[in-house]
């Protein structure tokens, strides 16, 4: 048979007769040949159904299975930050406590020192909570892909915790409630490897501007809402700095 052609014949595996490949059993032993009669295309030749093969699907980059590629993970600590928030967002709305029992609000902290890390996650505008907790919840997202949970928890404390404070020590009638200290140190410190690649020459594919927007956006909260301190953006500026400079330094080229 030359190829191309249709099949003449195919041989029967119980009796070794020669018979035609259009029929389901064999006319002289009566085996079955296929199920089913095939399927004849335009050019009289029999055609088979294939089986389609499963698309390949990558599987999650594992711990060390790539040296110097970071292994996927969930990112927990941007999750927990954004939901205790919420829950803080909630919580003084109800009976259980009053919003200046779990933030600095109107009265510096004193002995209550807890209160300096509680009032992070209190806030009293819910225009303020969206901005900052979306803010949080991107920035500290990617940050913790590339660096892991440590980074981020220390980034949001140096510009939540550390901004509540400073605001406690320089008013002599703080308020200070939310993070937009942390939301902008975690802002500053993943925008760092952009900037100092900008600044060698090398084209970049972070989105610089839309970060640029959202961190203005933070640190004009004060403008609107009373509660949210000037000196906490400053705090997070710093505290971004300082701390995403050397995680940018390490990243590979």
């Amino acid at each position: 048979m030359s190829t191309g052609n249709p099949e003449l014949f195919v041989v029967c595996k119980s009796c070794g007769s020669e018979v035609s490949p259009y029929i389901t059993e064999c006319p002289y032993c009566g085996s079955r040949l296929r199920k089913r009669a095939p399927k004849i295309d335009r050019d009289g030749r029999v055609t088979e159904r294939r089986r389609r093969r499963p698309a390949p699907v990558l599987p999650r980059l594992r711990r060390g299975e790539i040296p110097g590629i970071r292994a996927e993970s969930r990112p927990y600590a941007t999750m927990v930050l954004v939901l205790v928030g919420l829950v803080g967002c909630l919580l003084w709305r109800t009976s259980a406590v009053r919003i200046d029992q779990i933030g600095v609000f109107g009265e510096k902290p004193g002995a209550h020192w807890w209160r300096l890390i509680t009032s992070g996650f209190v806030y009293n505008n819910t225009g303020y909570a969206f901005i900052t907790l979306g803010a949080i919840a991107i920035f500290g997202w990617l940050l913790e892909r590339r660096h892991g949970p440590l980074p981020v928890i220390a980034l949001y404390a140096v510009g939540a915790v550390g901004g509540t404070a400073a605001a406690a020590a320089v008013y002599s009638i703080p308020f200070a409630l939310g993070a937009n200290g942390g939301a902008i140190a975690l802002i500053v410190a993943w925008a760092m490897p952009d900037v100092l690649a900008l600044r060698r020459g090398i084209e970049i594919d972070g989105d610089l501007l839309g970060a640029l927007a959202i961190g203005i956006a933070v640190a004009l909260m004060p403008l609107v809402v009373p509660t949210s301190a000037w000196v906490a953006d400053l705090v997070g500026l710093l505290g971004g700095v300082a701390i995403g400079l050397p995680l940018a330094l390490t990243e590979p080229q």
